[in-house]
């Protein structure tokens, strides 16, 4: 397989135009200069590339290339970015042939087919994509890579296009208005993002659609890769109240076909409705025309109030991307297409949480859902309205313009050691694991291979077994039972140590399986292997507590068991000390709880107070540097900045540090013993020495969070490839 190297982000740049400006050092620091931050512009190199990737078939068209019959010339936008931060710190990607160490030579391009990242985002209303989405729907748009977002609904809710109070009260109801005004909102808003001007025009134009009816398709005219696909069917009307006519409805077989709620403006001339089939065929049928590399879509198992036992989400929100789920599978298995990745994103549960996003970012995307609610005024000339003044009395939603938050994907624990020496790295595409493995001693990375299995959800954890194996870790979701929906712990592990991996095993789920609605609503699993060899998973279940498994050092596994803890939120980590104690961390909306084992091994207790303050709830372990404990990563909220304390046994070492300097940003912090790797606040991977020094970027979109290793970094990019930082010698 052919592969591209990278030269270190480590070392001092020497290209010959490189640009380190105060906007590149604030657009990651979110708006203060905490830190050296450097970023290069030069066309010929980059400070990081890929360095093994899946190739693209033979004869198919790049990604993000429409069918035949889609107005979209390929021309590039003249006009400037109105994120000129951003701008400043894009890089491009290194020139082939360049044949010197950490660079790539003319034999390894030899029959490469690169295939250029591209998005799709599916969402269920117009505004989901502003409110759960961005910064990175705003940083796809900066980075210029082509970027479809699909709109299931209407979004006509009532009809009434006012805000609450004595406006509404005297404001007719209008569905297609109110949906017509919502999409001209979604259309300011993505124009402002591109071009700085919410009036730069679109073009409106109908597709058909693979399941018999018709879509409207936006070209935005000034960047042609910016596109906007309305589905136009019916909402729910309701956050979680009972209503069959809806895409819950639909996926649940209450319903025979939902139909559409056209808006007043749509070129689609005609009514139509759509059985579970043909939603789920019209969603395939949009990722065979558009072609992503890499694709956005809401949490589908948001889980259910412990209280009323309600969706803890909009149930359009959570069905709809049951669909894009199916949808997805189904995709998977269609030859011809660029291999996928997959990113899940929490929406309304964001409101009881910390602040993800350091001001700056926040201010960026609170003024795209102004410019969609229409604040400013801005006569647009449609008669139905410019945006959607519902949103406009709190344009900030219930504080989901300070945070964004992936429902999964999110794991730092995806590289580890083969046998042979050289690293082994993990990720998700077309629903099954990718493997990729690097010749020991500066060797070269071949990969990935694809393996059997399907339906994986984004993110997986890794483990080196005692014996030099090396075991996966992640969550399985299948269409079938009762609810036609189900997701599963499962895991796979090597038949001897470098050997090939073995059929996937599935771990179950704690809880009963017939509770649709809540059971699901599972972390990824984080696992740790303690002195004894046992190997410990852990999870987050549906009721907000932690549960795990162990598989004992004669290779049983025992029952699934409450290990405790309450009001947990997002994906826990595990780690083991040197001393072959286990650590388990899982974050509340105040604090982070610890379980730990006996040092040597054995099961772990708790929950034990760490006295820590809330985190953005982005965390991951590993071995202390020190030698002595474990160190947990987490991110300071309102800021995004890196943090990192210290624990033994079930005390904290010392009081919290951070790298030196400073890097804004969201997801978790990933460190080894001589690397710190985090995302950007651009979307881009950034990396210094723990030791101290200036913040790398580099100069590709993030899919998921890094890993760093005792040899380097590893990164996987929206394009699909692997990124290989290596560690300074």
């Amino acid at each position: 397989m052919p592969v591209r190297r990278l030269s270190s982000l480590i070392r001092p740049f020497r290209h010959r135009r490189s640009v380190v400006t105060a906007a590149a050092v604030a657009a990651l620091t979110g708006g203060t200069l905490a830190g050296v931050l450097t970023a290069t512009a030069d066309p010929a190199h980059g400070t990081a590339a890929a360095v093994a990737q899946a190739p693209a078939p033979t004869g198919a068209p790049s990604a993000g290339t429409p069918s035949a019959g889609t107005r979209t010339p390929s021309a590039p936008d003249p006009r400037p970015s109105s994120r000129p931060g951003r701008e400043a710190a894009r890089e491009a990607a290194p020139a082939p042939g360049r044949g010197t160490r950490g660079e790539e030579t003319p034999a390894e391009a030899a029959g490469r087919t690169a295939v250029p990242p591209s998005v799709v985002q599916f969402v269920s209303h117009p505004d989901d994509d502003l409110y759960f989405m961005n910064p990175d729907t705003a940083q796809s748009l900066a980075d210029r890579t082509p970027l479809t977002t699909v709109y299931l609904t209407a979004g006509e809710s009532n009809g009434v296009n006012a805000r609450s109070g004595k406006a509404a009260a005297v404001t007719a109801p209008d569905k297609p208005a109110f949906a017509e005004a919502r999409q001209n909102g979604i259309r300011a808003a993505y124009a402002e993002m591109v071009t700085g001007d919410r009036t730069s025009p679109w073009d409106r134009t109908v597709i058909p659609t693979a399941g018999g009816g018709e879509a409207e398709l936006d070209v935005l005219r000034a960047r042609p890769g910016v596109r906007l696909v309305w589905l136009q069917l019916r909402e729910a009307g309701s956050t979680s109240a009972d209503r069959p006519v809806s895409l819950r409805g639909l996926w649940q077989g209450r319903i025979a076909a939902l139909g559409s709620q056209r808006s007043s403006g749509t070129p689609v001339a005609a009514d139509f409705a759509y059985s579970k089939e043909q939603v789920t065929s019209t969603l395939t049928g949009l990722l065979e025309r558009f072609r992503p590399t890499f694709v956005r879509t809401l949490d589908p198992t948001p889980g259910t109030d412990a209280k009323t036992g309600r969706l803890r989400d909009h149930q359009d929100h959570a069905y709809g991307a049951r669909f894009v789920q199916a949808a997805l599978a189904r995709y998977a298995g269609l030859p011809g297409h660029p291999h996928v990745g997959v990113q899940s994103y929490m929406g309304y549960p964001n409101t009881d949480l910390p602040r993800a996003l350091d001001s700056r970012t926040a201010e960026e995307k609170l003024r795209s859902l102004k410019t969609y609610s229409w604040l400013d005024g801005e006569d647009c000339g449609s008669p139905a309205g410019c945006g959607d003044l519902k949103a406009s009395g709190r344009p900030s939603g219930r504080g989901w313009t300070g945070t964004v938050r992936y429902a999964r994907g999110s794991s730092t624990g995806w590289l580890q050691p083969a046998a042979d020496g050289g690293p082994l790295a993990f990720g998700v595409q077309d629903g099954r694991l990718a493997v990729w493995h690097r010749e020991p001693v500066g060797g070269t990375w071949r990969g990935p291979e694809l393996l059997p299995g399907g339906g994986l959800d984004g993110g997986v954890s890794s483990v080196r077994l005692t014996d030099g194996r090396v075991a996966v870790f992640g969550t399985r979701t299948s269409f079938e039972g009762p609810s036609g929906y189900r997701r599963e712990v499962v895991t796979t592990e090597q038949t001897a140590p470098g050997g090939a991996f073995g059929a996937w095993r599935s771990l179950g789920t704690p809880g009963a399986r017939d509770e649709a609605d809540r059971t699901p609503d599972i972390s990824a699993p984080a696992v740790a292997v303690d002195g004894t060899g046992r190997v410990s998973l852990f999870l987050r279940d549906g009721d907000h507590r932690l549960a795990g498994r162990e598989r004992t050092p004669a290779g049983a596994w025992t029952p699934w068991r409450a290990l405790g803890g309450a009001d947990l939120h997002g994906d826990p980590v595990a780690a083991t000390d040197s001393r072959g104690r286990t650590y388990a961390f899982a974050g509340t909306p105040r604090t982070v709880l610890m379980w730990t084992g006996a040092s040597g091994g054995g099961p772990v207790a708790g929950p034990l107070p760490t006295g820590l303050p809330a985190t953005t709830l982005a965390l991951s372990a590993g071995p202390s540097p020190t030698g002595d404990g474990v160190r947990l990563w987490s991110r300071v909220p309102a800021t995004g900045q890196p943090t990192a304390a210290d624990f033994a046994g079930t005390a904290r070492l010392a009081p919290v540090v951070a790298p030196a300097g400073g890097v804004a940003g969201f997801g978790p912090v990933s460190g080894s013993d001589v690397l710190v790797a985090a995302r950007s606040r651009t979307g881009h991977l950034a990396v210094a020495p723990l030791s101290g020094g200036a913040w790398r970027l580099s100069g590709f979109p993030l899919a998921g969070a890094p890993a760093a290793g005792p040899d380097g970094v590893a990164a996987l990019g929206q394009d699909g490839r692997l990124h290989w930082i290596p560690a300074p010698r």
